[in-house]
C-alpha cells in the first residue's frame, strides 16, 4: 500500500474509532433509561425531513443530514447562505463580492469550473446551474420556510448530476386548508460604518373552502445599507455607502384537495435583488474604501413557478412536479484595467517612446473608463414523476419499501458580455485620427464604432433525461439495507458569437473566434448508491453508505491566440492551444456514522466520518492578464474528514448546541495545468499545484457553539437570551501561489439576541458580528483586480413579530 493510502486509511480509521466509544456509551445510556414511546415533555423535538423524497425521522436516514427549521434560522440570526455555511459542519462558500455572487462547497468538493458541485433545490425545483464568472449560485432568501436541509455527500441517485458534494433543500411552508392564520414581522437595524437597514414581512394563510381549498401569500421587502465608500486617487471621498441593496420576495401557493387522497398545488416564488455595488474593496486602501473608476451595480431576478400533484394510488403515493426556473442577472463590472486601449492601439507598453499625437492618444485613451456589461439569462423547465411505496410497518406487512421516478430537464443559459471603453471614439475624433485606418492602427471595419472593445454572447442548451429508484429491504425493525440507481443521459449544444474589437485581437474572420460553429456533446452516467442502517440499541443507530456523484462536461469559449494570451500562458508556464471542451468528472464517497438520541430524549449526537475519491476534476484556468479563462480536467483528489453535531436540553430552560467539521482535501499528484510560479517570486518556476496541495475553497476545520436560555417573567410573559459563535479555519482560495487569495485567513464571529414574548407577540433585540470582525476573509478577483471581502460590520437592531 502506498504511503498516501496509508495516511488516508489511518485518518479515516482514527475518525471511525471515535464512533466506537461514543456508540458504546450511548448504548449503555439508552439501556439504562426506560424507552419512551414518544418524546417526553422537555425533550428535543423529533425532526422530520424529506432528504430521501419521503417524510422520515432524521434519525432513520442513513446519511449525514443537517436540518434547521424556519424558526431556528430566525432565532440564530441565519439570514443568508453564507450564514448557513458557518453553522453547518464541512460546508463553505466562495464569494465574488455580494448577493447572488457566491458558490457553495461541501466536504472539500470545490470547483469554480463546469456545473455546480452542490445542487440547490427550492422545494422540488432544482435551481442548480453551471458555474459562471458573471454570476453565482441562486440564493433564495430564508422567508416563510418550513426548514432548510443540508445533505452532505454525493446525492447522485435521487438528485442527479451536480450533487457531487451534496444538496441544499429549502422547504417552503404549505397552505393550511383548515385554519386561518398569518404573521407580520418588522425589523429595524443599524450597521456600523453604514446606515439604517429595514425589513418587513407579511404572511397570510386563507382557507378559502374549509378542508378543500387554501391560499398562502407571503411578501417580504428589505433594504440593507452600504458600508463601503468610493474615493478618488487622492483618497477624497466621492460617494458614501455605495454597496447598499434592496430586495423584494413574493411567495404564492394555492392548494386544492381533489378528494380520494389527491391534491394539486400551483405555486410561485419570485425574488428581486438590486445591488448598488459589490461588497468588496481595495486592500491597498483603508478598510471599507474602494477607488474603482466604474461603479458595479447588479439586478438579480429569480422566478420559480411550479405545479405539484400528489395522489394516493393505494399501493403507492404519486408525486408529479412541473416547474420553471428563470433568472435574469444583469450587472456591471469595472473593466478599466483589463480594457486599457492605450497599449493596444499605440503598440507601446509605456509612453516614453511616443511623441506628438501618438503620445496624446496614449494618455487620453489610458484615462478612459471601461464597463464590463454582463447579462445572464437562465430559462429552465423540468418535470419529475415519482412513485413512493407505503412506509414500512415494523408490526408486520411487506418488508420492502421503494421509490421510483423519472426526470427531464431543458435548460438554456446565455451570457451576454459587452465591454465599451467610454469615449474612445471621441478621443480619436478630437485628435483628427481615424481608428479604422489599418495602415496606422491595424484596425478593421467596425472597430470601436460604438466604443466597444469586446462583445460576446455564449449560449448553452442543456437537456437531461433520467430514471432513478431506490429499494429498501427491512430485515428487521432494527436493520435495513437500501440500494439505489440513477441512469442519466444529457446533451449540450454550445454556440457563440463575438466581435473582437480590441486591436491586439485577430481579424473577425479568424475561424472559431468572430463566429463559431455549434459544439454538440452528449454524456451518459450511472450513479449507484448503497446504504445500511442498524439500530444497535433503542435510539442509537449506526449507518454506512457508499455513493457516486457525477458532473456533466461542457464546451469552452474560444480563446484568441493573441500576444496577451500567449504572454499570460508563458507567465503560468503553459503552452499549446486552449482546449475546446472539458470532460465530465465523478467521485465515490464512503461514509460511516452514528445517530443517537440520549438522556431520555434530552440530547442528540450525530457523528460521521467520510472518504471521497474525486477523479478527472474540472477546474478553471484563469488567464487574468489577458482577460480570459478556460475550463479543463486536471487530475484527481482525495478528501476525508469528520463531523460532529450535538444538541442538549441541559435544563428545562437551557438548550446548547455545537458542531465541528474537519476536512482534509488534497490533490493526489502535481499538475502542470495550473501553471508555474512566475519569475521574481520565491520558488519561481515551481508548480502552483503539487502533490498534497489543498483543493481551493476548503477550510481545514470549522466549529460553532450556540445557546438558548428562556424563563418566565410573569404568568403571561417569557424572556429569552440566545448566543451563537462560529469559527472558520484557513483555506486556499486559488491555486496561484502569488495571488492574494491563495491563503485565506481563519476567522471568528458571533451573534446574540435577547427578547420577550407574550400572547401573540415577540420582540427581539439582536446584534450580528458581535465582535465586529473585520478580517479580509477572501480576495475575489474582479476583472483582474484582487479585492478584499469582509464580513458585514457589526449590525444592531430590533425585530417585532405578531402572529394571528
Amino acid at each position: 500500500m502506498s504511503k498516501k493510502k496509508i495516511v488516508i486509511a489511518a485518518g479515516v480509521a482514527s475518525g471511525l474509532a471515535c464512533l466506537a466509544p461514543m456508540t458504546a456509551l450511548a448504548q449503555a445510556a439508552a439501556t439504562a433509561a426506560s424507552p419512551a414511546a414518544s418524546t417526553p415533555s422537555g425533550g428535543i423535538a423529533t425532526v422530520i425531513i424529506t432528504a430521501q423524497k419521503r417524510k422520515e425521522d432524521i434519525r432513520d436516514v442513513p446519511m449525514a443530514v443537517s436540518a434547521l427549521s424556519g424558526e431556528q434560522l430566525q432565532a440564530q440570526q441565519i439570514t443568508t447562505v453564507e450564514d448557513l455555511t458557518r453553522n453547518i459542519p464541512n460546508i463553505s462558500f466562495s464569494s465574488q463580492g455580494g448577493p447572488g455572487l457566491g458558490t457553495v462547497e461541501i466536504r472539500g468538493v470545490s470547483s469554480q469550473a463546469g456545473a455546480a458541485t452542490v445542487s440547490v433545490y427550492l422545494d422540488d425545483v432544482s435551481l442548480t446551474t453551471r458555474n459562471l464568472y458573471s454570476q453565482g449560485t441562486a440564493e433564495p432568501r430564508f422567508f416563510d420556510l418550513q426548514d432548510a436541509e443540508i445533505l452532505r455527500g454525493p446525492q447522485g441517485t435521487l438528485y442527479g448530476a451536480s450533487s457531487l458534494g451534496g444538496t441544499i433543500k429549502f422547504i417552503s411552508k404549505r397552505p393550511d386548508l383548515k385554519f386561518f392564520s398569518g404573521s407580520t414581522t418588522e425589523t429595524l437595524s443599524f450597521t456600523e460604518k453604514g446606515g439604517v437597514n429595514y425589513e418587513a414581512q407579511g404572511v397570510l394563510n386563507l382557507p378559502i373552502i374549509s378542508n378543500r381549498l387554501g391560499l398562502r401569500i407571503g411578501v417580504e421587502h428589505g433594504h440593507e445599507s452600504g458600508y463601503i465608500d468610493q474615493v478618488d486617487g487622492s483618497g477624497n471621498k466621492i460617494a458614501k455607502d455605495i454597496n447598499h441593496d434592496d430586495y423584494t420576495v413574493v411567495k404564492l401557493a394555492l392548494r386544492a384537495d381533489l378528494g380520494a387522497g389527491w391534491s394539486v398545488t400551483p405555486a410561485l416564488f419570485q425574488q428581486q435583488t438590486n445591488t448598488a455595488d459589490i461588497d468588496a474593496t481595495y486592500s491597498s486602501l483603508p478598510r471599507y474604501e474602494t477607488s474603482k473608476t466604474v461603479r458595479e451595480p447588479g439586478h438579480d431576478l429569480l422566478s420559480v413557478p411550479s405545479v405539484t400533484v400528489d395522489g394516493d394510488l393505494g399501493f403507492a403515493s404519486f408525486t408529479g412536479v412541473l416547474s420553471g426556473y428563470k433568472r435574469r442577472f444583469n450587472r456591471i463590472q469595472d473593466g478599466t484595467l483589463i480594457n486599457n486601449l492605450a497599449t493596444s492601439v499605440t503598440g507601446a507598453d509605456d509612453p516614453g517612446s511616443l511623441t506628438g499625437s501618438q503620445l496624446d492618444l496614449y494618455n487620453k485613451l489610458g484615462a478612459l473608463p471601461s464597463q464590463v456589461q454582463l447579462n445572464n439569462r437562465i430559462d429552465q423547465t423540468s418535470l419529475e414523476l415519482r412513485l413512493t411505496s407505503k412506509d414500512y410497518d415494523p408490526k408486520g406487512g411487506n418488508p420492502i419499501t421503494w421509490i421510483a421516478g423519472a426526470y427531464a430537464q431543458d435548460a438554456k443559459t446565455s451570457v451576454y458580455d459587452n465591454e465599451p471603453v467610454l469615449g474612445a471614439q471621441a478621443v480619436f475624433t478630437s485628435l483628427g485620427l481615424d481608428p479604422l485606418d489599418p495602415n496606422v492602427f491595424g484596425g478593421f471595419p467596425g472597430m470601436l464604432s460604438i466604443d466597444d472593445s469586446y462583445y460576446s454572447v455564449r449560449h448553452y442548451k442543456d437537456k437531461q433525461e433520467s430514471v432513478f429508484g431506490e429499494l429498501t429491504w427491512h430485515f428487521s425493525p432494527q436493520l435495513a439495507l437500501t440500494g439505489g440507481l440513477r441512469r442519466l443521459h444529457a446533451t449540450q449544444k454550445f454556440t457563440r458569437e463575438a466581435l473582437p474589437y480590441l486591436y491586439d485581437g485577430p481579424d473577425p474572420s479568424t475561424p472559431g473566434y468572430g463566429g463559431q460553429a455549434p459544439v454538440d456533446a452528449g454524456w451518459n452516467a450511472t450513479t449507484p448508491s448503497l446504504k445500511l442502517n442498524w439500530e444497535v440499541a433503542p435510539d442509537v443507530s449506526l449507518y454506512a453508505n457508499a455513493s457516486k456523484g457525477f458532473r456533466l462536461g461542457g464546451a469552452n469559449r474560444p480563446v484568441p491566440d493573441t500576444p496577451k494570451v500567449e504572454a499570460n500562458q508563458a507567465k503560468l508556464g503553459l503552452t499549446g492551444p486552449v482546449p475546446a471542451s472539458f470532460a465530465p468528472d465523478s467521485l465515490w464517497s464512503y461514509e460511516l456514522g452514528s445517530k443517537m438520541d440520549l438522556a431520555d430524549h434530552r440530547m442528540t449526537l450525530n457523528l460521521a466520518a467520510f472518504l471521497l475519491k474525486w477523479k478527472n476534476i474540472q477546474q478553471d484556468i484563469n488567464l487574468s492578464d489577458a482577460g480570459f479563462d478556460y475550463e479543463t480536467n486536471v487530475g484527481n483528489a482525495t478528501s476525508y474528514g469528520l463531523e460532529m453535531e450535538l444538541k442538549a436540553r441541559v435544563t428545562p430552560s437551557l438548550t446548547m448546541s455545537t458542531s465541528i467539521g474537519v476536512t482534509h482535501a488534497t490533490f493526489d499528484n502535481a499538475y502542470s495545468a495550473f501553471g508555474t510560479i512566475p519569475d521574481g517570486n520565491p520558488d519561481a518556476g515551481g508548480l502552483n499545484v503539487r502533490k498534497g496541495d489543498w483543493v481551493e475553497g476548503v477550510p481545514r476545520a470549522s466549529a460553532s457553539l450556540g445557546g438558548d436560555y428562556h424563563w418566565a417573567l410573569t404568568d403571561a410573559m417569557n424572556a429569552f437570551v440566545r448566543g451563537n459563535v462560529q469559527w472558520t479555519g484557513s483555506s486556499h482560495g486559488t491555486f496561484v501561489r502569488v495571488d492574494p487569495d491563495h491563503l485565506r485567513a481563519s476567522y471568528f464571529t458571533a451573534d446574540a439576541s435577547a427578547g420577550v414574548n407574550w400572547d401573540k407577540w415577540e420582540v427581539t433585540a439582536f446584534v450580528k458580528n458581535l465582535n465586529n470582525n473585520h478580517v479580509e476573509i477572501q480576495h475575489p478577483n474582479v476583472q483582474s483586480v484582487s479585492e478584499a471581502y469582509y464580513l458585514r460590520p457589526r449590525t444592531i437592531g430590533m425585530t417585532a413579530n405578531y402572529e394571528f
